[in-house]
Formats: C-alpha cells, sequence, structure tokens
C-alpha cells in the first residue's frame, strides 16, 4: 500500500493536498503489519516509509506538515515494546485523519458564509474544501450559479462540474480556462483552495495566480479556502512539479519545448480573504 500511494502521489492520481495527506497517512498502517524484532526497528520503518511518501511530491505542504507529526508522535511515545509503538502509530494516524477532516469541513462551513443566495461564483480546479464550502451552502438553503474552469492540462474543472451536476441548488457551467476573464465581471466571488500559504503567498493548481489578478483587476473578491495547517512555518520549502509534457501535447515535440508546471503563486495582496478553520484573515 506504501508504495502504491508513492506512486500515486508521484503521479498526482490523488487531486486534492488534503485528500494526499489523509492517503499518505493511512498508507503507513501497513507497518503495524510487519514484524519487527526491537521498537528502534520499527521506528527506522516508519521514518524511512515516511520520508519516501514525502520524496513523492515535495510541493504538497499539508503532506509535510501531517507526516512530520505522525513521525514526531511515534518516537516521542518512547514505546516499551513493538506493540505498543504500533499502537502508537496507528493512533497518530487516526488523529491527523481526523483534524485533516475536520479542520477542512470546519473552513467550508466558515467560508460559506461569505456565500449570498443567489451569488455568480467562479471556482478553478477541484479543491474537497472549496466543495466543503458549497456543501455547507447548500445545506443552509443557498442556490448559486457557479463557473468551473476546466482546469488545463488535466480537466480537474470537469471532476468539480460532474460532481455538481446533480446538485439542485447549483446551476454549473463549465469553461475553458482563458475564458474565466470574459466571464468574471459577471460573477460576485472567486472561490479556490489552495495547496500552501508561506509568508505573502498563496501557492495552488497553476492558473489560480491569472485567475486571482484578473479578479483584482475588475474588482471580484477572491476567497482562498484552507485548513489552517496549509499555513506553513519554518522547515518547508515549495517545490514546483513539472508534470509531463505529454499531458499538454499528446504528439512529440519537434523543435520546440513544452513547460507543464503544476502550480503556480498568488500574492495575498490579489485575494480579499483566506478563511481556515479557525478565521476569515482579510488582506
Amino acid at each position: 500500500m506504501i508504495d502504491e500511494t508513492v506512486r500515486q502521489i508521484e503521479e498526482m492520481q490523488t487531486q486534492s493536498a488534503s485528500i494526499v495527506a489523509i492517503k499518505a497517512a493511512r498508507a503507513l498502517r501497513e507497518l503495524t503489519e510487519r514484524e519487527y524484532q526491537t521498537v528502534a526497528d520499527f521506528n527506522r520503518a516508519v521514518e524511512r516509509n515516511s520520508n519516501a511518501l514525502l520524496r513523492a511530491n515535495r510541493s504538497h505542504a499539508p503532506l509535510y506538515t501531517t507526516q512530520k507529526r505522525i513521525v514526531s508522535d511515534v518516537l516521542e511515545a518512547d514505546a516499551d515494546s513493538v506493540d505498543e509503538a504500533k499502537e502508537q502509530l496507528l493512533d497518530a494516524i487516526d488523529a491527523v485523519v481526523e483534524k485533516v477532516q475536520s479542520s477542512k469541513d470546519g473552513a467550508g462551513e466558515r467560508a460559506a458564509s461569505l456565500i449570498e443566495d443567489g451569488d455568480t461564483l467562479l471556482t478553478h480546479e477541484n479543491s474537497s474544501t472549496v466543495m466543503s464550502t458549497l456543501g455547507h451552502a447548500f445545506d443552509e438553503g443557498k442556490s448559486i450559479d457557479l463557473y468551473v474552469t476546466e482546469s488545463r492540462p488535466r480537466y480537474l474543472g470537469r471532476r468539480t462540474a460532474r460532481q455538481l451536476s446533480d446538485e439542485e441548488n447549483v446551476d454549473v457551467t463549465l469553461i475553458v480556462d482563458g475564458a474565466a476573464g470574459h466571464y468574471l465581471p459577471e460573477v460576485d466571488r472567486v472561490l479556490t483552495g489552495m495547496n500552501c500559504l508561506i509568508d505573502n503567498t498563496v501557492y495552488n493548481r497553476i492558473g489560480t495566480y491569472p485567475i486571482a489578478a484578473t479578479a483584482n483587476d475588475v474588482g471580484v473578491p477572491v476567497t482562498v479556502v484552507g485548513a489552517s495547517a496549509k499555513f506553513i512555518g519554518s522547515g518547508f520549502t515549495f517545490e514546483n512539479n513539472y508534470r509531463a509534457a505529454s499531458e499538454v501535447l499528446l504528439e512529440p515535440a519537434e523543435g520546440f519545448e513544452v513547460a507543464n508546471p503544476g502550480y503556480d503563486a498568488t500574492p495575498t495582496h490579489l485575494l480579499d480573504n483566506v478563511v481556515t478553520e479557525d478565521a476569515v484573515i482579510q488582506f
């Protein structure tokens, strides 16, 4: 399960940063099914496999914070037996998963309060926290019109559109990325997720920055929703992920290069606010 999870993260088969963190945390359960001679052997296995998961994608900040917490909890427990160490690992995994899930839901509930009944929104890619926000808005009886960018080259927005296609409280329009500027003057608010916030920069799926910049130019507020764990301090350096050229161009590129970065950087001065489970932070 760990090796398969590493492969999925490397290939970005798991999209949302919070879902990546949960999947990687649960993958470590596999270690409790193996045999170890000593607690030290088990702890080394936890560290080694956690590092393998981290190396799978160095751009995922929640993956970094959750894996570091799990390893820290296991090592600091100073278990007296292998069985006790295994139980500590399971407890640490459960605590991390519960925190990620509750934080995502809390952020979504808080962000939903910014949405008015009848609003027209625009969102980008397939953020699970944005989906939580919309879900809370629907539960409150709010109806919205929603523009969803395709989020090329992996077309993550198509997934968002399909997930909302049966929801009665929303009218969804899927648009190509380049059409965002055309529709933004009709929009009341841009709503996106984030991979992480470091200093005064939000890192998120490629295409977020031009949407935020255009929205700022036409006076549309931009709200970014994410768990507080995505606010990163020391110890983490964001490394962009460059995807395969074949996602952009199926035929071989002859005489030119194809660049396919996974993420871009949006300065917070372009944002109206960032919403976490704890607060609405104004900019």
